[in-house]
C-alpha cells in the first residue's frame, strides 16, 4: 500500500486561490507595477495590523535590515551584534552596509540572543544589535534592551519569522528603533515572491528610510544620498493584502496545532523548542532530538517530510570564517539536534495525529510502531 506523504510546506495558493487572482488581475489591469496605490495600501494595513504608525515596503527581508542599518549611519569599521542562530541573511545584511557582524550564543531552550552572550560582545566599534525573533517566538527584549539602552546602542528587530507576534502582549518590531520583516513566500505572511518591510513609530526614520528604499531621491531625478533600488512591488502588495486579511486566523491555526504538537509529543525524547510567550506564532515547529538523523529518516519512511533550520550556525559558515568568530556551543548543539515538523495553515489537526504516532514510533529504539 502507498503511503499518502504529509509534505511539509505547499505554496500553492489553497482557500485563497481565487482571491489571489484577482488581485493579480487588478494590477495588471491598471498598468501600474511599481510604487503605486497597492503598495501604499498595504503599507497602511501592515502597520496598523503590526501595531506601529508606519509601514516601509522594500525588496526583501534582508534589505529590510540593511535599510534599517543604513538609516543608522552604520558602516564600514562598524559592528552589529546578531545571533549565532539563525538563516545567514541577518548577518549578510550587516556586510551590505560594510560593517562587521558579532555573532552572540543563544539562549538555551528559547534558541534567541543570549543577553548574557551579547553583554559580552559589546565594544567600542559596536553600531547596533539585532535579535531575531526566531521560529514566530520574540526574543527576550526586556534583558536585550537593557544591555542595548546600557550600552547606548541602537536595537533593531528582526521579524522576519515574526508577522503578529508579541511580547508581553506588545507588537513585535515596536521596541526597537524598528523591525525588519520578510515576505518571502514560506512566511506567516507569504507573497508569490521576494518582498520585505519595514515597521517605525518614528515618521522622520520612516521618510529616511522610504528616500534610501528608492534610490536616495526625494523628487523625481532628484537623488540627495547614494541610497538602494529596494521597492515592494504592486503584484506583491496586492497579494499580500488579500493574505494580510487571513493572517489573523491562520496563526490562530497554527497555535492550536503547535499545542496538539506538544501534548502529543511529551514524554518523548522530540524536545519542541519551548513556548515562552502566548504571543509565539509559529512560523516553525521545530524539536530537538540527539539522534536527528536517525529518526528523520524513520520519518520519511512513514511518509513525513521534515527539514532542518540550520544545520549550521552562523560562526561555522565560511562566508565568515576571515572574522575568527567566537564559538557559541549553545548553537553548535542546536544546529546539531533541531529539526521543524511540518506546520501550515492548511495542515489539518489528522495530520498532526499522524505525525505524532510516527515521531512516537520512530523515538522507540527499535523503530517499531508497536505500542
Amino acid at each position: 500500500m502507498t503511503i499518502e506523504r504529509i509534505p511539509f510546506l505547499s505554496l500553492t495558493p489553497g482557500a485563497d486561490a481565487a482571491e489571489v487572482r484577482a488581485a493579480i488581475d487588478r494590477v495588471l489591469t491598471r498598468g501600474h507595477f511599481v510604487l503605486g496605490p497597492e503598495g501604499e495600501a498595504f503599507e497602511a494595513e501592515f502597520a496598523r495590523a503590526s501595531g506601529a504608525a508606519h509601514a516601509i515596503g522594500c525588496g526583501n527581508g534582508t534589505d529590510a535590515i540593511a535599510l534599517i542599518l543604513r538609516a543608522l549611519g552604520v558602516g564600514p569599521g562598524d559592528e552589529v551584534v546578531v545571533p549565532a542562530m539563525t538563516a545567514t541573511y541577518t548577518a549578510l545584511a550587516v556586510t551590505m552596509v560594510g560593517a562587521r557582524p558579532v555573532f552572540a550564543d543563544v539562549e538555551p531552550g528559547r534558541l534567541t540572543m543570549d543577553p548574557t552572550s551579547l553583554q559580552d560582545r559589546l565594544t567600542s566599534r559596536t553600531k547596533a544589535i539585532v535579535p531575531v525573533h526566531l521560529f514566530g517566538q520574540a526574543a527576550d527584549l526586556q534583558a536585550l534592551s537593557a544591555v542595548a539602552t546600557r550600552a547606548g546602542v541602537p536595537l533593531v528587530e528582526d521579524c522576519c519569522q515574526a508577522h503578529l507576534a508579541t511580547w508581553g502582549g506588545r507588537p513585535v518590531g515596536t521596541t526597537g528603533v524598528a523591525g525588519a520583516f520578510s515576505f518571502y513566500p514560506t512566511k506567516n505572511l507569504g507573497a508569490v515572491g521576494d518582498g520585505g518591510a519595514i515597521i517605525t513609530n518614528d515618521a522622520a526614520f520612516a521618510a529616511r528610510l522610504r528616500c534610501l528604499r528608492n534610490g536616495g531621491q526625494v523628487t523625481r531625478y532628484e537623488h540627495v544620498d547614494a541610497g538602494v533600488n529596494s521597492r515592494l512591488d504592486e503584484l506583491q502588495a496586492a497579494v499580500l493584502r488579500v493574505r494580510l486579511l487571513r493572517l489573523e486566523a491562520g496563526t490562530a491555526h497554527r497555535r492550536a496545532l503547535a499545542s496538539r504538537y506538544r501534548a502529543g509529543l511529551d514524554g518523548t525524547r522530540a524536545i519542541p523548542v519551548p513556548e515562552c510567550d502566548p504571543g509565539h506564532v509559529y512560523h516553525l515547529f521545530p524539536v530537538q532530538h540527539f539522534q536527528r538523523d536517525d529518526i528523520r529518516a524513520r520519518l520519511d519512511r512513514a511518509g513525513i517530510d521534515t527539514l532542518i533550520h540550520y544545520p549550521i550556525p552562523l560562526p561555522a559558515q565560511r562566508a565568515f570564517a576571515s572574522m575568527a568568530p567566537a564559538a557559541c556551543p549553545v548553537a553548535a548543539r542546536a544546529a546539531a539536534e533541531l529539526f521543524s515538523l511540518p506546520l501550515h495553515p492548511a495542515l489539518t489537526p489528522v495530520q498532526v495525529d499522524r505525525i505524532i504516532t510516527a515521531v512516537r514510533a520512530a523515538d522507540r529504539p527499535d523503530g517499531s510502531t508497536h505500542a
